[in-house]
């Protein structure tokens, strides 16, 4: 009778892991570089009545937003306002439109004193004088500035002798004057100016 092995209830003792070594390592990492995963068929979800709902609301508004959707390819060009002409420059009087005015050949059709005003004043007079000879069709005008006074810096002597003229060349001016000239000793000399007006259209 042949005599089976004993069998002992004691536990085994657990194997010792055993260290690659450089070459095993190195064999390891090569094939582990080569390996592919294995492509696994993708599961096709079903789309819940959530997802469907808004996705078939953005295919209906879809049509809409083309239709009102600006073309990409050209950039809409801005309207180009036309631009008001800007006034013809001042010309001076003439020799003989200056000597008939001087003589009194030439009547002046109206007269502006600016004595003792402010500038700020003066410019607001000046203009409404200026527009309304233009709007009644005045040809000639005369503008005392007055000499300035004698006394005091010379910074402050005959401001409005110095400001008129300059102001005469500005735009909203011109639209109303041609041209200006020094006045004749006799209507104040340079303390005074004839002014031609363009007439209104």
């Amino acid at each position: 009778m042949k005599r089976l092995p004993e069998i002992s209830d004691a536990p085994h003792a657990p194997r010792r892991r055993r260290m690659l070594s450089d070459e095993e390592r190195q064999l390891w990492e090569s094939v582990a570089r080569q390996a592919k995963p294995l492509r696994k068929k993708a599961r096709i979800a079903k789309p819940s009545a959530a997802a469907v709902e808004p996705q078939a609301a953005s295919v209906a508004a879809a049509p809409a937003r083309a239709v009102h959707a600006a073309p990409a390819s050209k950039p809409a060009k801005a309207a180009k306002l036309p631009r008001a002409p800007s006034p013809p420059p001042l010309a001076p009087l003439g020799r003989r439109e200056r000597s008939q005015l001087s003589r009194g050949k030439t009547d002046i059709d109206a007269r502006l004193d600016l004595h003792g005003m402010t500038q700020t004043r003066a410019h607001g007079a000046l203009l409404r004088f200026l527009q309304r000879a233009s709007g009644d069709g005045l040809r000639f005008v005369l503008v005392i500035t007055g000499k300035g006074r004698t006394t005091g810096p010379e910074s402050e002597r005959g401001i409005l002798r110095r400001q008129v003229p300059e102001w005469l060349g500005l735009p909203e001016f011109r639209a109303l004057v041609i041209g200006f000239e020094e006045a004749h000793i006799g209507h104040g000399g340079g303390g005074a100016l004839y002014v031609r007006i363009r007439r209104a259209r």
